[in-house]
């Protein structure tokens, strides 16, 4: 049975995987349950690009049980299959909760400090975990995740998946399937 998608989603999926722009792709804080929504997403809009900014596998906390750390080792293993298999150029940043040798180990020159500016198409991305990391960056996006803050020039990767499209610098986001943030750990929203 096909999956129903809300009309919206629909519409902007539709304009994704129709434009012939390049294509930057955005994610954060993603949990193992959202690895197969994730592999859909690039099925249907093929980017170019995939910026991945921490917190790989956000079902699983190292900073508080890294006893966890080979269930850790296994989900990234399917996420890197994931993206890498995509065949978009990738960019990652290690958040609180990765541990940064294993983010290496399956991503290796994919892996980018917090903080790092990249260049696309003479758009300048700032990149970061947090928001924090980005902030003060000189770029014309400023792109993180861990939590639900919303900054100037910001696109947060915890609230949907964000795509912007080069030239014309308009960006779009996807939310992430319900369920999402209690995959997370979130039982609610919290800062609003």
């Amino acid at each position: 049975m096909p999956l129903k998608l809300p009309i919206f989603r629909k519409k902007v999926l539709g304009l994704l995987a129709s434009t012939d722009e390049t294509k930057v792709m955005h994610i954060s804080d993603t949990p193992e349950s959202s690895y197969r929504f994730i592999e859909d997403l690039i099925d249907k809009t093929s980017p170019d690009y995939i910026i991945h900014t921490g917190d790989l596998v956000d079902n699983v906390k190292l900073e508080r049980r890294p006893d966890l750390l080979p269930i850790y080792r296994g989900a990234l293993r399917k996420l890197a299959r994931v993206l890498k298999g995509s065949g978009a150029k990738l960019y990652v940043v290690p958040g609180n909760e990765d541990d940064p040798e294993l983010v290496r180990e399956f991503f290796g020159d994919a892996v980018v400090e917090p903080g790092s500016v990249i260049e696309i198409e003479g758009v300048r991305f700032a990149l970061g975990h947090t928001w924090e990391d980005v902030v003060d960056k000189d770029a014309d996006f400023r792109l993180y995740g861990h939590n639900f803050k919303l900054i100037d020039r910001g696109l947060n990767g915890v609230l949907g998946v964000n795509f912007v499209l080069l030239p014309s610098r308009r960006t779009y986001r996807v939310k992430y399937p319900g369920g999402t943030d209690f995959d997370r750990g979130y039982k609610m929203w919290r800062g609003l």
